[in-house]
C-alpha cells in the first residue's frame, strides 16, 4: 500500500528566496557608481542653499548607475584628504566607477597652523612644497591644489576608476558687466591637472558663468540667498545642468549610456 506524502513547500521557498538574494548580490556588484566630492557648492545641508551634487544623480538611470556624494562643506582638496574622506571614497570605488570633483572655494587662505590657514593650499600644480609643525608636534607638508588634484585621479585611475575634473561654479562677483571667471587661477589649474593626469575636464566655471552672463546680475543675485558662493536649490540645479551640459560636451563621454 502507497504511503500519502504531503507536498512541504518550504524547502523550494527557501531556495527561491535564497536565489533572488544572489542574483540581487550579483546586480549591486555589477551596478556602477559616482562618487562626488568638494565642498559645500556641491553638497550643502542648509536649508536656504544647496549643492549640484544633490540633483546630478537626477539625470541617471538609478538601474545603471548609482551616485554617491561625498562632498563636505568646508573642505578644500588638502583637508579632504587629511580628515580621511578621500580614504572613504578609495575604501569602497571599484573598476568601473567613476569619481567627479570641484574643488577650489576654499584653497585661497595661506597654508598655516592657524585657524585660517587649515585649509589653505599652495597656488598652482608644481611640485612645491610649504613645511608646517602643528602646536600638538605632527608634521604636515602642504602641497600644491595641483599636487592634490593629480592624487586624486591617480589613485581614483589606480582603482580602474574613470575621473572627471570640473572647474569651481562661478561666484556672484561681477565686472563690466560680466561674471568673474576662474580661468586665470583655479580653473585654469583644474583644466591643466586633467590634461597632464589623462581625466575628463568639465569648464563647470565657463558653462555657468556663460548663463549668468545671460541672465544679468539682478536675474543671478537671486541665485545666492546668502552669499556670493552659496546658491539656492533653483541655482544648485542650473548648476547641475551646467555639469550635465558639459559631459555632452565632451568627445567619447563614459557617461552617455547611463542617462534617462
Amino acid at each position: 500500500m502507497k504511503r500519502n506524502r504531503s507536498f512541504n513547500p518550504k524547502p523550494m521557498l527557501f531556495l527561491a528566496a535564497l536565489f533572488v538574494v544572489f542574483c540581487g548580490f550579483i546586480w549591486q556588484q555589477n551596478q556602477h557608481t559616482l562618487y562626488v566630492i568638494g565642498d559645500s557648492t556641491v553638497r550643502n545641508s542648509n536649508k536656504e542653499t544647496w549643492g549640484w551634487g544633490t540633483f546630478i544623480g537626477g539625470y541617471f538611470d538609478t538601474t545603471k548607475l548609482k551616485t554617491s556624494n561625498q562632498a563636505m562643506a568646508g573642505r578644500s582638496t588638502r583637508t579632504f584628504i587629511k580628515e580621511g574622506r578621500w580614504d572613504k571614497v578609495l575604501s569602497t570605488l571599484k573598476a568601473g566607477d567613476f569619481v567627479m570633483m570641484q574643488f577650489g572655494h576654499n584653497e585661497g587662505s595661506v597654508p598655516d597652523t592657524t585657524k585660517a590657514g587649515y585649509r589653505g593650499v599652495l597656488k598652482g600644480i608644481g611640485d612645491e612644497t610649504k613645511e608646517l609643525v602643528w602646536p600638538d608636534g605632527k608634521p604636515e607638508t602642504v602641497h600644491t591644489y595641483g599636487w592634490y588634484l593629480s592624487k586624486f585621479v591617480k589613485e581614483a585611475k589606480a582603482k580602474g576608476a574613470t575621473v572627471f575634473i570640473c572647474s569651481m561654479i562661478p561666484r556672484n562677483e561681477w565686472a563690466d558687466g560680466k561674471v568673474k571667471r576662474a580661468n586665470n587661477d583655479y580653473g585654469k589649474w583644474a583644466q591643466e591637472v586633467a590634461q597632464r593626469e589623462g581625466a575628463f575636464f568639465i569648464d563647470l566655471n565657463k558653462i555657468t558663468a556663460d548663463k549668468y552672463d545671460k541672465m544679468g546680475p539682478d536675474e543671478v543675485k537671486k541665485l545666492f540667498p546668502g552669499d556670493h558662493t552659496h546658491t539656492s536649490q533653483e541655482g544648485a540645479k542650473i548648476n547641475a545642468q551646467s555639469v550635465v551640459d558639459g559631459l555632452k560636451e565632451l568627445k567619447n563621454d563614459p557617461l552617455k549610456p547611463y542617462f534617462l
